[in-house]
């Protein structure tokens, strides 16, 4: 039986429509589709779980500001514990690396014994080996601290112009672990020594100079530098022969 001509052309002009780009995902099987959806469900699920550590990161660092910043309460003497701000920023100073290399200096020339010397030769490239780490750390991240405060001139020649990792942080607790383990000293000296480590860590906080995760992060750097000059401790007869040569 002969088509009819009117059909026929109705159906061409149907199939050129069909073929038109806008309208060419309705001629993929169903069975595409679903899998086409299937992998774009999958895509987005492994792009949800990659992006939750980065919100969990920024959720931390977020509580981490605002801790901070609340506890700079010493950052002025009009600040709530603006009266303390003398006696916190001495403490401060107790842990400053100019402080630390020039009476570890002072205390190097006025020393007689060959075991006093050994123990402040290699105390004094730990404070070295610090301040140089710790510079180079906060040159990388260039952290501002919770509230803008320009750094000191002591700040300058200590190399400690950021807020990450905290320099004070480091030098007491690498000072404080490296006193313990070389002084022989009585139990109440030993526990006001830690104490005054956390409390030299705490100090740049409550002045609105460091986050509470660049002080941990400074003990943390400290205790890895006693490490590391317990594996390169040099011997007496080594310091003999370098103050010889010197």
């Amino acid at each position: 039986m002969p088509l009819n001509p009117s059909r026929s052309r109705a159906k061409d002009r149907s199939s050129s429509v069909l073929g038109q780009a806008e309208f060419l995902s309705l001629n993929v099987p169903l069975r595409n589709n679903r899998a086409w959806r299937r992998s774009g469900q999958s895509k987005t699920h492994q792009n949800q779980q990659n992006e939750i550590p980065g919100i969990a990161i920024n959720s931390l660092l977020a509580i981490d500001v605002c801790l901070s910043k609340r506890l700079g309460v010493c950052i002025h003497t009009t600040s709530s514990w603006g009266s303390m701000r003398s006696a916190v920023t001495l403490l401060a100073l107790t842990g400053h690396g100019f402080t630390w290399i020039c009476g570890t200096l002072v205390c190097l020339t006025q020393s007689s014994t060959l075991a006093g010397q050994e123990v402040l030769i290699n105390l004094l490239i730990a404070l070295i080996l610090d301040v140089l780490t710790v510079a180079g750390f906060q040159k990388l991240v260039q952290r501002k601290g919770p509230w803008y405060i320009s750094p000191g001139f002591l700040d300058c020649v200590a190399l400690d112009t950021y807020s990450f990792p905290a320099a004070h942080a480091s030098r007491a607790a690498m000072v404080s672990k490296f006193l313990l383990s070389h002084l022989v000293l009585a139990v109440p000296l030993r526990v006001l020594l830690v104490l005054w480590a956390i409390l030299v860590g705490l100090s740049h906080v409550l002045l609105g100079q460091h986050h509470l995760t660049d002080v941990v992060c400074g003990f943390t750097l400290g205790f890895l530098h006693f490490s590391l000059m317990e594996k390169v401790w040099l011997s007496s007869g080594a310091c003999l022969l370098g103050s010889q040569l010197v």
